[in-house]
């Protein structure tokens, strides 16, 4: 085993469940997840900005369930829900365009991220912010670390950058960590996300590992089970 198996994919079936699910499709394996890929991409470009934490979905042979989980739901549902009609007329045509097949009911479930602080993929987006509005990347890591190490139930924090870092000529890569992170341990909820940051002079990639304790139930994954007072 080595140092670089995704944290997630490495709890599956664990203490973690599968971002896609379907049920009953029969031999359309290929087309599903290639809409799959496709979906999610357009929906990281369609949703930028949006504090998206993840995108599940739930397939069968009538209907296509999208779970979208965002710390800001009203950005995304809009005035008397005007934002979730349109993203789903998106979607719709999205798949026409692209011709993939899809079923006769689509529906769209947005979902509040009650803890942002402990969601890897919605720090880093707040890291990737803070980057490109210029402000210097010690005082963002050590800000968003302490921010992070704050919430409920975390544990440990690690943040990476990499990239051309304060505008430096060469490239280098700063970590901060604070707290543990038991990479090794597969019943340990470690959540993990990349993010990459646009700047003039360069792209800084960002990584971020939160630890938010074990889990000794793989009922409900994550969300139930959590040994917070095991600090």
């Amino acid at each position: 085993m080595t140092k670089v198996v995704h944290p997630y994919a490495h709890r599956l079936s664990i203490i973690r469940g599968w971002k896609s699910r379907w049920f009953s499709l029969g031999k359309k394996y290929n087309e599903n997840l290639k809409s799959d890929i496709k979906l999610r991409e357009y929906l990281d470009k369609r949703l930028k900005g949006f504090y998206v934490a993840l995108v599940e979905i739930e397939r069968n042979q009538k209907m296509t369930r999208i779970v979208i989980n965002t710390s800001r739901p009203g950005m995304i549902i809009g005035r008397s829900g005007e934002g979730a009609q349109k993203l789903r007329a998106d979607i719709l045509a999205f798949f026409k365009k692209e011709t993939i097949p899809t079923t006769e009911d689509l529906k769209i479930d947005i979902v509040e991220v009650t803890n942002p602080d402990a969601d890897a993929r919605l720090v880093s987006y707040g890291i990737a912010e803070g980057l490109e509005k210029r402000l210097p990347f010690r005082r963002v890591s050590k800000m968003t670390a302490e921010k992070v190490m704050s919430a409920r139930g975390v544990q440990g924090v690690r943040i990476v950058l990499s990239g051309r870092l304060g505008g430096a000529e060469m490239a280098r890569v700063e970590e901060l960590k604070k707290g543990s992170i038991p990479l090794q341990t597969l019943r340990a909820d470690v959540d993990f996300a990349r993010e990459r940051a646009h700047l003039t002079y360069g792209e800084i990639g960002i990584k971020v590992w939160i630890y938010r304790g074990e889990v000794f139930s793989a009922e409900g994954g994550a969300a139930s089970g959590r040994n917070e007072n095991n600090k």
